[in-house]
């Protein structure tokens, strides 16, 4: 029977699901490629119908914060982006410093929702949901959530693992418009950062990844297409958050096995794909190799700690010369988050066998102006996202910095070595004032 029939007393319009929604409530909204576009559209729609609704929305595509909803809308994140990062520069949003992943750490820090919409599949025959590609912490809001809106999608794919919820916790059905997709808020990649992959990548494969590593891969300028660079590699495990593009093509090449992993031995666990292709997308469709899990659990230190020669690759804004690194602020200023970063590194340093490394680009050009992306000291204000003490290694496409074991003054050295040539000299300056270099 059509799931619409079988499921029509929960079945609403999407407007009457955003009519859900009163005023002094707290809304939870799928983040990023979970986000239900339809819904938010009506919610955004309703503004001046509301006051004081806290909307919130991590990694949003969406513009909630304006002149305009201010009264009516307070968004709160914990991981900016082109969408808000002026509005929290600005003060129309609020920022929330969110990295400890234990998950009934989680659920006090963000407290209870009222009403939580998130994107799915239609229900199956057993009344079950999935959130397609895009688990993320959807699992743990849920678990909060008094009234949870679903808004289906009958494009969205299934996995296993805790992808799903079941239609008995479900307060309404609502059907998704697919004349509301919106593209993901992902940057277009320069010719200077594909460069700089080229190099990078090789540079990790080469040096760093051995076989039977199991590795944690961040999305970054150059880490997001560390996959095409593997497939000389022999039983890699997949133990992340967010799984990039490539990794089903080495699930098929039989160069991802998880034959070692002590966490799922044999399985890629995830938070969430990348923007996935739809061919990528259908080979994942209940695929047993592929588990997805809420960041509670992909990103909780107390697992990740079991397990050995685990590799976590992350991408840094910037770092300073002792090692300190920023993933989530620019010029002293919020820019997006550190998700699982911090997690992940400390596990990778402390595990038997791990390594914790930094790659990125030496240099960025921003208005025309290059600048280097490693700098004698990080502005006032700045975020450390990683501590100096849990970085292994950083790598740019100058080079390989090894920085365990080393002194201040040989981590200046080994840093100023893959810095871009044309910052090297005044590096050298700063860092015999800063630190009697």
């Amino acid at each position: 029977m059509d799931w619409k029939k079988r499921y029509a007393e929960k079945l609403i319009s999407v407007a009457e699901g955003a009519k859900l929604v009163q005023s002094g409530q707290r809304v939870w909204v799928g983040m990023f490629t979970s986000t239900p576009e339809s819904s938010a559209n009506q919610l955004l729609a309703r503004a001046k119908e509301l006051k004081d609704v806290e909307i919130s929305h991590y990694v949003s595509p969406f513009l909630w914060a304006t002149p305009e909803t201010a009264g009516h809308f307070r968004l709160v994140t914990a991981f900016s982006t082109p969408a808000d990062r002026g509005q929290v520069h600005a003060g129309m949003a609020d920022y929330l410093p969110l990295g400890n992943f234990r998950q009934s750490s989680v659920k006090e820090a963000v407290g209870t929702f009222d009403v939580a919409f998130i994107k799915t599949s239609p229900p199956d025959e057993n009344g079950f949901l999935s959130m397609g590609t895009a688990l993320w912490a959807n699992r743990t809001a849920l678990d909060v959530s008094r009234q949870i809106v679903c808004e289906v999608d009958e494009r969205l794919i299934r996995t296993y693992g805790e992808n799903y919820i079941h239609m008995s916790e479900v307060a309404a059905l609502v059907e998704h418009n697919p004349a509301d997709d919106r593209e993901a808020p992902i940057p277009p990649r320069s010719q200077e950062v594909i460069d700089a992959t080229e190099i990078v990548g090789t540079i990790l494969a080469a040096e760093l990844i051995n076989d039977g590593d199991t590795l944690q891969i961040g999305i970054g300028d150059v880490t997001s297409a560390l996959a095409l660079f593997l497939t000389d590699k022999h039983d890699l495990g997949i133990q992340t958050e967010l799984i990039p593009g490539g990794i089903a093509d080495l699930v098929d090449q039989g160069v991802v096995t998880g034959k070692y992993k002590s966490i799922a031995p044999g399985k890629v666990v995830g938070a969430a794909f990348a923007v996935l292709p739809p061919e990528e997308a259908a080979r994942v469709h209940m695929n047993p190799k592929f588990e997805l899990w809420d960041f509670c659990h992909t990103d909780d230190l107390r697992i990740l700690c079991q397990q050995k020669n685990f590799v976590a690759i992350n991408n840094a804004l910037q770092l300073d010369l002792s090692g300190q690194v920023t993933a989530e602020s620019l010029g002293g200023k919020i820019f997006s988050g550190p998700g699982g970063q911090t997690v992940f590194a400390v596990a990778a340093s402390y595990c038997e066998g791990g390594r914790s490394i930094i790659a990125l680009p030496s240099a960025s050009t921003v208005n025309g102006v290059r600048q280097s992306r490693i700098l004698s000291s990080l502005a006032p204000g700045s975020t450390i996202t990683v501590p100096r003490t849990y970085v292994d290694y950083v790598v740019t496409e100058q080079g390989i910095a090894r920085l365990t074991g080393k002194t201040l003054r040989q981590r200046c050295d080994e840093l100023i070595s893959v810095a871009h040539p044309d910052f090297q000299p005044d590096l050298r300056a700063e860092a015999k004032a800063l630190f009697n270099y």
